[in-house]
């Protein structure tokens, strides 16, 4: 469980969340948004051995990288909006980009896959 304070029109509100091994409805939609990020992969060829996966929920604002291009370590690939916010997602390591897997504009959950790199 994790403890969170809120505050809403000047009052604060201490609220605890625990996460559930289920969520009701994001099962349902997840399959339907994963089957266009397959058909991307598989169109730009085989996936990559090194994951960039998403480190927060939020909306891929801009895709800096593309498909074939060398990056380095710590080289921008994306750009995520994350709580109104610019949050760069780097390369972990050099390689070349084997795969973009989401658009600008989509929205993505933490841990989402991004895009994969042959590094």
């Amino acid at each position: 469980m994790k403890s969170y304070t809120i505050t809403v029109n000047g009052k604060a509100y201490d609220v605890t969340v625990e996460e559930t091994g289920s969520t009701p409805s994001i099962p349902a939609a997840a399959p339907a948004a994963a089957a266009p990020k397959a058909a991307a992969s598989k169109a730009s060829g085989a996936a990559g051995n090194e994951k960039i996966e998403a480190g927060a929920a939020g909306k891929v604002f801009k895709i800096e990288a593309s498909v074939g291009q060398s990056v380095k370590a710590g080289d921008t690939v994306l750009v995520l909006e994350v709580m109104k916010m610019e949050t760069p997602v780097v390369a972990p390591k050099d390689g070349t980009v084997a795969t973009i897997d989401v658009s600008e504009g989509q929205s993505v959950e933490a841990g989402a896959l991004l895009a994969t790199l042959n590094a």
